[in-house]
């Protein structure tokens, strides 16, 4: 009896170790092609979780009175975002009907979805200062609503990287450049890699590198079956595509 109860729970740890080894699925921007949906909307992030994927991708740019709003471009109805007020920006309409959410409405939205994980992009902005103030403002926000854990940080700045490993050291942060190998990324305490897929034709070895750094690693944005087959032989750790329910299909 107690040798079948030690196989058994042999068998467990290598099933729990093959999953934690899967490649898993983000969504770009949301599942922001299901019925309904449009990009970094909340919608998006509720058919990503029906979807049952890993993760729900979403873009933050900072108002002129700094409120921190989800949206991939800088601009918006003609507005650029940096420079105008949030009064001026919030009766704004995605292309569903929905109003521009703030980063706020997303988080409390994500809270009542704790299967999936957030997976918060904050954009480049002109000035350091600027980048400080949302990677700041982003950060407390997240910890004022405890969800830590269910929020990972991203950005094409290495100095917004470089914040968060300061201001959240426990979380996961990866940079999205593709300009630097993993080691470098890694002295800078920043725990992550997300770059284009075809940085990793040209750095295959990154990903090994990169694990055995003790780092993640994700590939953007994949939306060809082939590239995403490729990536999974890699052993990347996840595939942020905007074909979530394709992607799940292949793993």
């Amino acid at each position: 009896m107690r040798t079948r109860k030690l196989f058994l729970a042999f068998a467990c740890a290598l099933s729990a170790l093959a999953a934690q080894a899967q490649t898993q699925v983000i969504a770009h921007r949301g599942f922001w092609k299901a019925e309904g949906s449009a990009q970094n909307s909340v919608t998006a992030l509720k058919k990503a979780a029906e979807a049952q994927v890993y993760g729900s991708e979403f873009d933050v740019q900072l108002t002129k009175d700094g409120i921190i709003v989800v949206n991939h471009d800088d601009t918006l109805g003609g507005y650029t975002i940096a420079e105008t007020r949030y009064d001026t920006l919030k009766g704004l309409k995605l292309k569903n009907g929905e109003p521009l959410p703030t980063l706020e409405d997303y988080l409390k939205a994500g809270k009542q979805l704790p299967g999936i994980q957030l997976i918060l992009e904050i954009k480049p902005h002109k000035t350091e200062a600027e980048e400080d103030r949302i990677s700041a403002g982003c950060v407390r926000m997240v910890k004022e609503m405890g969800m830590e854990k269910q929020v990972e940080y991203i950005s094409f700045s290495l100095h917004v990287c470089e914040q968060l490993a300061k201001l959240a050291p426990d979380s996961e942060i990866a940079y999205l450049n593709g300009d630097i190998a993993p080691k470098e990324v890694k002295a800078k305490g920043i725990n992550g890699i997300d770059y284009h897929y075809k940085v990793f034709d040209k750095h295959p070895e990154w990903v090994k590198e990169a694990h055995d750094l003790g780092m993640k690693v994700n590939a953007w944005t994949v939306n060809d079956a082939k590239d995403m087959q490729r990536l999974i032989r890699l052993k990347v750790d996840y595939l942020t595509t905007d074909q979530p329910l394709e992607a799940k299909g292949l793993i």
